[in-house]
């Protein structure tokens, strides 16, 4: 949702009320709008995600071999290792979708994606297209750290447990989900505010974006909107690490295991 203006009445009363709003003037498929950027960059986000804790897991490995039972400190490292990989596409992709998402309808200034990409770069070049890398990297290192410890620490012990199955993979990813959202929400406030405020209203970045919240908005604001994302967390995330099993068991099938080490998780 976007913010409120200092002295005015909010748009929206909360999450429901966004939603019906929305669908009431756009429809349905307004609830989707700015996904085309998110959605292409999905898949390479993910796969460098997964590439950068693997290397990550080698990284902070005392033998060099990622599916050492490494401590939680260590695999949080590797996690935070891995948020730092998808900034390269995460940023500019999620940069679009903010900024599509705001804009009023009958008063739209971009028809998409590629409209989006063309004013950036025109306006600013590169760089504004990378607005908001620091902000997404406080969001995406502590939150990926999270994130794969939480899933690592509930698979083991499910395997300690004999506890193993695709419905504990379920749980487990969903949880991570979770915990990743509650650890990025106040980031991601903060990052999605500065990627859609004009050119020169936060010159010192995320930090006047905090300020101005904290002054306007109280501390509250940074998790506005986390019913809607908790909603979401638990089954996309589940569905994610089903996903990656379900397809590393896949591909152990169709190539030997002997083939295939370097792409195990666990």
């Amino acid at each position: 949702m976007p913010p409120a203006q200092l002295g005015k009445i909010p748009i929206y009363n909360g999450a429901w009320d966004c939603a019906v709003k929305t669908i009431k003037r756009e429809g349905f498929f307004g609830l989707y709008k700015g996904m085309a950027a998110p959605i292409t960059g999905v898949a390479p986000i993910f796969a460098i995600s997964f590439l950068g804790f693997g290397l990550g897991k080698k990284m902070f490995s005392s033998t060099g071999d990622k599916k050492e039972n490494l401590t939680p400190s260590r695999l949080f490292c590797a996690g935070a290792f891995s948020g730092i990989f998808t900034a390269i596409i995460m940023v500019p992709g999620e940069r679009i979708k903010c900024i599509l998402q705001v804009q009023e309808l009958g008063n739209q200034k971009y028809d998409g994606p590629i409209s989006v990409i063309k004013n950036l770069y025109t306006e600013g070049g590169i760089k504004s297209l990378y607005k908001g890398t620091c902000a997404t990297l406080l969001r995406d290192i502590p939150a990926c750290g999270v994130y794969f410890t939480t899933y690592e620490l509930l698979v083991r012990y499910q395997k300690n447990n004999n506890s193993e199955g695709l419905i504990n993979t379920i749980f487990a990813g969903g949880m991570a989900g979770i915990l990743n959202w509650l650890i990025a929400m106040p980031a991601d406030v903060l990052k999605s505010r500065l990627q859609i405020a004009p050119e020169g209203m936060y010159p010192r970045g995320i930090r006047d974006v905090f300020a101005k919240l904290y002054k306007e908005e109280g501390l509250k604001a940074l998790y506005a909107g986390v019913t809607p994302v908790m909603l979401r967390a638990f089954p996309a995330n589940a569905a994610c690490f089903l996903g990656v099993e379900l397809g590393l068991k896949g591909l152990d099938f169709v190539f030997p295991p002997k083939n295939n080490k370097s792409l195990e998780i666990n």
